[in-house]
């Protein structure tokens, strides 16, 4: 019994013994057991959208692992990959602890990447036209959207277009360059030949011999017909950018939004003989939709006056074109109308004191356009063949005299021309105008003149006659009160009488006549009320 427990003693020590080798040898051997270090953290769990990774021993291996991933998992795919992931690392301070194999960690990782990727951001470039935007996948593709705006009215390939970096701006953003085919601006040079030939002594030798060279006159077959210049009237700037598949359009659909004719809103001032009507015919619209448009227009009775803006819609496309086109031809034109001015005449008398006569010529004329709109030419040569006679016109510059209702209210009871006579015996002709109106209602001069008449005459019982600078006369008749005399002069508006019922008159009222070259004309068609 003794002997058994004597080696069963020597056999626990000899246990303990080889689990403390065992202990120390792992901790030399085996790199994934730490050794005790009290310096904080050191084991960290790595965490991708909350979904445990496994453990590392530093942030920097996490960091690692997460890039690993992260490329491998992109790959060789354009453009941008948008994941929507989020890592964090936990630490904490151990005695002893295991780190996991790396190649398991970045494998997880994938899979949690691939669960949440969410689409490709791929390299496209956004065009930007005023306040219009539209994207497109390559810079090719925007020149070609550029000039195709331009082949709406040129010969494919006459212009093209290319995007330059706009040195105005901090911001990398192109902005586009039209050049003309064959008209390609050469390098500039600074070599010491080239300064001596732009700026030295052989420039001003050539500058002498230039000026001692007789100029030859240009001939029709010297210039260069059709369009010589294009330029886009908007404001066109071009940017790169990342944007989802959903965001960039393909070519054709993106020629088609910026070239088609869209209706957009444009200001139109009146000017002298506009009204509603010629203003909707002008555009191509109606009467109804200016009305629409315009708040300060009641309905198509409005009166609009010069200088009044209206809101009217035009076809337009997204980006328009400005050009310059030279056009050659030749036929029949009309000379400038010539005009001797009388100040003695006023402006609503004219006479023609030479017939006009056609001439013939040729002529090269630069016509601008906006889009289909002719805005403006010039003729840049002529040649006359046949002179064209002018037409010689006299007109005044007085300005008329006007007219107004010589009364207040009143009812118009008889209008001017034929009527049912009134007394038995007297004319059906009514060569006035009367006005119903109680006895004693001022009567005014409806414009100024000379009163060559005041007094009691026949039919017309008291009455006045005045005679204007124009060459009318007006007459005021059944007067209650004669309140000036002959001779005198009235200005317009001045009170001369008081209505009345005097003379061959059936009630109270306002006769009103007026004659020019002595024949009675309708008033109202002459006074403004």
């Amino acid at each position: 019994m003794v002997l058994l427990s004597r080696y069963h003693k020597n056999c626990k020590v000899a246990a303990l013994r080889v689990g403390f080798i065992a202990i120390a040898l792992s901790a030399l051997f085996i790199p994934s057991i730490e050794p005790v270090k009290s310096e904080g953290n050191n084991i960290f769990t790595l965490y991708v959208n909350d979904t445990e990774i496994g453990t590392v021993d530093s942030e920097k291996v996490a960091d690692e692992l997460l890039n690993t991933a992260r490329r491998a998992v992109v790959g060789d795919a354009e453009g941008v990959i948008l994941i929507e992931a989020e890592a964090r690392v936990v630490g904490s301070e151990v005695l002893y602890g295991r780190t996991d194999d790396k190649d398991e960690l970045i494998k997880k990782i994938e899979e949690v990447y691939e669960a949440s990727l969410r689409e490709t951001m791929q390299h496209s470039y956004t065009v930007k036209i005023d306040d219009y935007t539209v994207n497109v996948s390559t810079a090719e593709e925007v020149e070609e959207l550029l000039e195709a705006s331009i082949n709406r009215y040129a010969d494919p390939g006459k212009f093209t277009v290319d995007l330059i970096a706009d040195t105005d701006r901090k911001l990398p953003v192109l902005i586009p360059q039209i050049t003309k085919h064959g008209d390609e601006t050469a390098k500039e040079s600074t070599s010491v030949s080239d300064y001596l030939s732009n700026d030295g002594f052989y420039y001003d030798f050539d500058k002498i011999i230039a000026e001692a060279t007789p100029a030859s006159l240009p001939s029709f077959d010297d210039y260069d017909y059709g369009i010589t210049n294009v330029s886009f009237a908007n404001n066109v700037e071009v940017v790169e950018s990342y944007l989802s598949s959903r965001e960039v359009v393909p070519l054709s659909a993106a020629i088609d939004e910026v070239t088609k004719d869209k209706q957009q809103k444009t200001i139109h001032e009146v000017k002298s003989g506009d009204t509603l009507s010629v203003i909707a015919q002008m555009y191509n619209t109606t009467v109804d939709d200016i009305v629409d448009l315009n708040e300060n227009i009641a309905n198509a009775n409005s009166r609009i006056r010069v200088g009044d803006e209206i809101t009217v819609t035009v076809p337009k496309p997204e980006l328009s074109i400005a050009r310059e086109e030279l056009v050659y031809y030749e036929g029949t034109y009309e000379a400038d109308v010539i005009y001797k001015y009388n100040d003695n005449w006023y402006t609503t008398t004219e006479v023609t004191l030479q017939d006009p006569s056609s001439g013939y010529h040729k002529a090269v004329e630069k016509v601008t356009y906006l889009d289909n709109k002719m805005v403006s030419s010039e003729v840049v040569m002529e040649e006359i063949v046949a002179e064209a006679v002018p037409k010689i016109v006299e007109k005044g510059t007085k300005i008329p005299p006007t007219y107004i209702k010589p009364i207040s209210g009143g009812r118009l009871t008889s209008t001017f021309g034929a009527r049912t006579a009134t007394i038995r015996g007297m004319t059906s002709y009514h060569g006035a105008v009367d006005w119903a109106t109680p006895i004693g209602t001022s009567v005014v001069a409806s414009c100024g003149g000379r009163v060559s008449f005041a007094g009691w005459k026949a039919s017309y019982g008291n009455c006045i006659f005045i005679e204007h600078p124009d060459g009318r006369q007006t007459r005021y008749a059944h007067l209650s009160k004669v309140l000036v005399s002959a001779g005198q002069n009235v200005s317009q508006g001045e009170k001369i009488a008081l209505s009345g019922n005097t003379g061959v008159s059936t009630g109270p009222h306002l006769h009103f006549e007026m004659r020019i070259g002595g024949k009675a004309v309708d008033p109202l068609k002459y006074i403004s009320y």
